[in-house]
């Protein structure tokens, strides 16, 4: 069950809570309709519940795939959904106007991927508002920013893949590639990714390697020696990725083992290690996302695993969170102690390892966005 600790919410809050659900229940003994149940967005009064999406941007699949979820929920629930994303990859500005947008428009609340650390006042702001925050996909730092996250838990994601490529190696000396998302931004699911894929192969003892310089680090990973050759910022876009990998490469051509943030990313480096004469063969190429483009790249053996999520479930469940929360007080349950929602990761493999739980891409197919 989930500590629901509402992120240090002000007895005023509190307050400002009661008073919407009191005011559902009066608009409704008013119009005399309804069981008392609060069944129905929306019934028994003028206003339908209200509610923000807004997307780090409107171009990825991924977000794209959250949006068009965001339309059908508002369509099966009856609300009103409004959608906004940043400009690009790394806009605080835009979603922090469309935070102002919602709490202007005295919206009931607001789904959001937090683009960094810079959205936390304005998030904070709209639940000095009266506003449900529910975060999707990335939990924000610190955690309690928003009321609660929907999301797939990124350590364990990383986690998957890590395991994978490192029994993938079988006993071979791993020279890894690092491709992430910023280098001078805080965003948990870039650090969660990044560290969880390290821990799954074994590697704990360099830290951070986003502050310990670019300069190669050495060790031991669970199946021998390893190398990391460096960690470059890619904004999580294909364009990143290939250029991103044509500089660790010109560092270091050896490079076996590839980490990248997400499949788009992951197919830019895949045709930067192409293009310098690399084969499938040659390198284990890991990611996270599960869209159908980055599935159908583990088919075809572009990518050698990824671990899959559920966007457009993370959407449903948010939207009914927001609702039942505004009509009945009452707060979703899941991960016990923790202010999150875990919507589950599937690692999709075409090639199984031994000790490593996976599905096959019909599999991922079966069950991929975008």
């Amino acid at each position: 069950m989930v500590r629901w600790t509402r992120g240090g919410r002000s007895p005023a809050r509190s307050l400002r809570i009661l008073g919407v659900t009191l005011g559902a229940a009066l608009a409704l003994a008013a119009c005399g309709g309804g069981s008392g149940d609060g069944s129905g967005a929306g019934a028994g009064g003028d206003k339908k519940i209200a509610i923000s999406l807004i997307t780090k941007d409107s171009t990825n699949p991924f977000f794209v795939a959250m949006q068009e979820g965001a339309k059908k929920a508002a369509e099966d629930e009856g609300i009103d959904i409004t959608i906004a994303s940043g400009k690009e990859e790394g806009d605080d500005q835009g979603q922090i106007d469309a935070i102002e947008n919602a709490i202007t428009a005295q919206q009931d609340g607001i789904l959001i991927t937090p683009m960094s650390t810079g959205v936390n006042d304005a998030m904070q702001k709209a639940r000095d508002a009266g506003l449900f925050v529910i975060a999707l996909d990335t939990p924000p730092d610190p955690p309690e920013t928003v009321d609660i996250t929907f999301a797939t838990d990124n350590r364990k994601a990383g986690n998957l893949i890590g395991q994978y490529a490192a029994a993938a190696l079988g006993g071979e000396k791993a020279v890894i590639a690092l491709l992430d998302i910023f280098d001078d931004k805080v965003v948990s699911v870039d650090y969660n990714r990044n560290q969880g894929f390290l821990e799954g192969m074994g590697i704990t003892d360099i830290g951070d390697p986003k502050v310990n310089g670019d300069e190669p680090k050495t060790g031991q990973y669970s199946g021998g020696e390893y190398e990391i050759v460096g960690n470059v910022a890619t904004g999580a876009n294909e364009e990143g990725g290939r250029t991103g990998m044509e500089q660790l490469l010109s560092k270091n051509p050896n490079i076996n083992v590839v980490y990248t943030i997400n499949e788009p990313t992951a197919a830019g480096a895949a045709a930067a290690l192409k293009a310098q004469g690399k084969t499938p063969e040659d390198v284990v190429v890991v990611s996270v996302d599960g869209g159908r483009a980055g599935v159908e790249a583990v088919d075809a053996g572009t990518i050698d695993a990824t671990s899959q999520q559920y966007p457009a479930k993370m959407v449903e469940l948010g939207v009914k969170a927001i609702i039942e929360i505004v009509k009945t007080g009452k707060k979703p349950e899941n991960s016990p102690g923790l202010d999150f929602f875990d919507t589950g990761v599937t690692l999709i493999a075409k090639t199984p390892v031994d000790g490593v739980e996976s599905k096959d891409p019909q599999y991922g197919l079966d069950n991929a966005w975008g």
